[in-house]
């Protein structure tokens, strides 16, 4: 089991208490409707307030922009062929029951985060009128619906697949003011990309470890999810006071919650990422170095990661999740007064997160970044 990086050897039933386990089609709903702190979260928003979004200054950028979604380079990609079923077939039986959870853990959650950003870029869309606003949704809802709908299909091969539509009824929806939603929807989809292309790039170099198909899917996939995030870097970008004054303590918060939740999240898949050849905490790093790299093109302030605090909070937070989620599991009086604590506790390591120095980031003049890493 991976551990590197992290300040305490962690116990071995640590994935028990942070996921449920999932042997039913019943219990893969149920885990995609669920609403935690580690769980996608669907979103509402403001529907006025982004019809009236102006991109007249970022015209060019956005008018070639448009015409990459309207090309559609990934309209025949998402098709599985007869060696995506043989692979199905002979691989997934080698898989442990403990593995099998984690992986399933993994779709069921991407899968929720893709269908996320389909439901709230299509109910956007229907909601607006601005021309602009009301065709990128579209382009995007499109793209998001094909990823979704393309996890669903490898749950239904674990005979798992999950009604979208009835999660679209049942789950809870949180609303964000549209300057959240622009911070918290940039960050998911160039962390989808910094996510799908570092795993991707790992199983290029040891093939050996690929041990289900859909990886191979991954690189012209996560182009999908970086176009995404280009989009709403231009729609900042023309909206200076989105990236100035107390909007960038605002920035400051989304970039930690993020990070912090992906880590803890991560943390609970070790066997997932050691049986591609990765560890946990040096994938994540990975991911945070990639993604702060690309956040420099709208946003005006970076996280530094290799703060020793910074790193120390994160372990922080991992622990006291595994506390909370024992806590839980305990249950009674105690149990629950036990994870009040807890949660306290984490309240205040993620206040100390708060106050790491962060780096002063220069925006570029030209905005947007190709997909090069």
């Amino acid at each position: 089991m991976n551990t590197s990086g992290s300040a305490a050897v962690q116990d071995m039933d640590h994935v028990a208490m942070l996921m449920d386990r999932v042997e039913s089609s019943e219990d893969a709903i149920a885990k995609a409707v669920s609403s935690t702190m580690l769980s996608p979260r669907f979103y509402t928003t403001d529907f006025k307030a982004m019809d009236a979004l102006d991109v007249s200054p970022v015209r060019g950028e956005w008018d070639a922009m448009m015409k990459e979604y309207e090309g559609d380079n990934n309209h025949d990609h998402f098709q599985r062929d007869a060696r995506f079923a043989e692979e199905v077939r002979t691989l997934m039986p080698q898989l442990s029951p403990e593995m099998r959870q984690e992986f399933l853990d993994f779709l069921i959650s991407s899968l929720t985060s893709e269908f996320s950003g389909c439901i709230l870029y299509n109910e956007i869309r229907k909601n607006v009128t601005n021309p602009d606003i009301k065709q990128l949704m579209t382009y995007m809802a499109r793209d998001e619906s094909r990823h979704a709908g393309f996890l669903n299909q490898s749950l239904k091969d674990f005979n798992l697949g999950i009604d979208l539509g009835s999660l679209k009824r049942t789950k809870s929806y949180t609303y964000f003011k549209p300057k959240y939603i622009f911070y918290a929807t940039y960050l998911s989809e160039k962390i989808g990309y910094a996510r799908y292309i570092t795993i991707f790039r790992q199983l290029e170099r040891h093939p050996d470890k690929r041990f289900h198909p859909i990886f191979r899917w991954f690189e012209r996939w996560c182009n999908d999810e970086f176009r995404h995030g280009e989009s709403f870097a231009l729609i900042m970008r023309a909206q200076p006071k989105l990236l100035s004054g107390v909007n960038k303590l605002w920035i400051r918060f989304f970039i930690l919650a993020v990070y912090a939740t992906m880590y803890v999240r991560d943390h609970s898949r070790p066997m997932l990422h050691e049986a591609m050849g990765l560890k946990s905490t040096e994938y994540d790093y990975t991911v945070f170095r990639i993604t702060s790299e690309i956040c420099r093109q709208v946003f005006p302030v970076e996280v530094d990661i290799d703060h020793p605090v910074f790193r120390a909070c994160l372990e922080r937070l991992l622990s006291l999740s595994l506390a909370h989620a024992k806590a839980k599991a305990r249950g009674g009086v105690w149990g629950k007064l036990q994870g009040a604590g807890y949660a306290v506790q984490a309240a205040l390591t993620f206040a100390r997160l708060f106050m790491v120095p962060v780096k002063s980031n220069v925006l570029p003049e030209q905005i947007r970044f190709q997909p090069v890493w």
